[in-house]
């Protein structure tokens, strides 16, 4: 089965799976797809005792795609450019700072928690970690998904004010929670005396500071290109250039691609750029090609997340282990905004129960799960892979079909 043949069976079964969820069950497309991709691996799982056939297709299809790297390296700078190229940027504007707070020292306080917590709770549990494995797993799951955040709040009625805050904070989160990652798998690969201060900002500055100015670059110069032209068919072709030309640049110098697509997405759906650069016209062409775009590859996305579960090792204390974790993430979560949020409130205009909502719709996806796919053997891939895919589940699943209805009860009781 050539690779050609396995993207359109992942698109057939996006189709299909999408069908069914708009036609029947109409959840939100993130949801409904993944949930019912996992139910169609389970359903093949219980044919696979009269006939595997279906389920060595389904084993091959998964083991033939390297996830964390299509994710990771492919498609992630396509969301994230789509997903800022339709954010408000006057609202996040205004929210900058404790967006930046909330990505930043958001991220890092999460990672100590959850990787604290995680390590005593792995202890008592009879899973003995080490604490800087531990603190991989806090630093992966800790950044909430843009991918699954952009797709569920749009239509779960978070005022615009805190939509902006979730969606801003899940956007650069992103880029910064990977560089942490990073930073820690670089202790944990080589030691800490191997890797000194220096290093780590070096690295920590390279990848955030140097992904933020190509982002500027790109913005820039997609503006004035698009501005000198009114072309609608070139000027869509420009933004994709810009995109992908840019994820090859970061990789080559090791910057953040996540960042600079947000940068640079956030620049061109700017209303002053667009005013300034594009014609009626263009501006329906671009927004309707980045929306198509990102619609095609979060199909494919949450498809390739509910397939996952096929390479997830089958042990019972490891899905316990999951399940501890699940409130455990929730409420490091929480505690790592309360500063934050305490501190900005005297100043800006914040929702009743921001923190309530900022935790439960701070939702996990792909990212974590990519992320955890990176781990070695000695890191305790295996094991931080289902805690993660089981975290990452109930955050879609739960957590995404609720998250509405939690924000009508709190703003009906204030």
């Amino acid at each position: 089965m050539d690779y050609f043949t396995i993207a359109t069976v992942l698109i057939f079964l996006s189709a299909i799976f999408g069908y069914i969820n708009v036609r029947f069950l109409k959840l939100p497309n993130s949801i409904g797809l993944m949930l019912i991709t996992i139910v169609f691996t389970l359903v093949i799982f219980a044919i696979s005792g009269f006939d595997d056939t279906l389920l060595n297709a389904e084993k091959y299809i998964i083991t033939h795609i390297d996830f964390r790297t299509v994710l990771m390296d492919v498609m992630l700078s396509f969301l994230l450019y789509a997903g800022a190229l339709h954010t408000n940027f006057e609202q996040l504007k205004v929210q900058r700072w404790p967006v930046f707070a909330f990505a930043t020292l958001g991220v890092l306080v999460s990672t100590f928690l959850v990787g604290t917590a995680m390590y005593y709770t792995l202890n008592v549990v009879g899973l003995p970690i080490d604490f800087v494995h531990c603190l991989l797993f806090g630093a992966l799951i800790s950044p909430t998904d843009p991918i699954a955040v952009l797709g569920i709040l749009k239509k779960a009625g978070v005022p615009k004010k805190l939509e902006t805050k979730i969606v801003g904070e899940s956007l650069f989160n992103d880029g910064v929670g990977v560089v942490v990652f990073l930073t820690i798998f670089q202790i944990a690969s080589f030691g800490s005396s191997e890797m000194g201060a220096s290093d780590i900002f070096k690295l920590f500055g390279q990848e955030v500071i140097g992904g933020l100015v190509l982002g500027l670059l790109l913005g820039w110069i997609t503006f004035r290109l698009m501005k000198s032209i009114d072309d609608y068919d070139i000027e869509v072709i420009i933004t994709l250039a810009a995109v992908m030309t840019g994820t090859v640049i970061a990789h080559q110098l090791h910057l953040s691609a996540p960042l600079a697509m947000v940068t640079a997405g956030l620049i061109v759906g700017n209303d002053k750029v667009r005013n300034a650069a594009m014609s009626e016209t263009t501006e329906t062409y671009v927004d309707k090609f980045w929306e198509l775009l990102d619609i095609l590859l979060n199909t494919i996305l949450f498809v390739l997340i509910g397939m996952e579960i096929l390479v997830l090792t089958i042990q019972l204390n490891y899905f316990i282990a999951g399940l501890i974790a699940i409130p455990v993430v929730l409420a490091c979560r929480y505690l790592s905004l309360l500063l934050p949020i305490n501190f900005f409130r005297k100043k800006l205009d914040f929702v009743p129960n921001t923190n309530i909502i900022m935790t439960w719709g701070g939702l996990r996806g792909g990212i974590s799960i990519a992320l955890a796919l990176g781990l070695t053997a000695e890191m305790h891939r295996d094991l931080f892979l289902v805690i993660t895919y089981v975290v990452v589940v109930f955050s879609i699943l739960v957590q995404g079909l609720t998250v509405e209805k939690l924000v009508k009860r709190l703003s009906h009781a204030n």
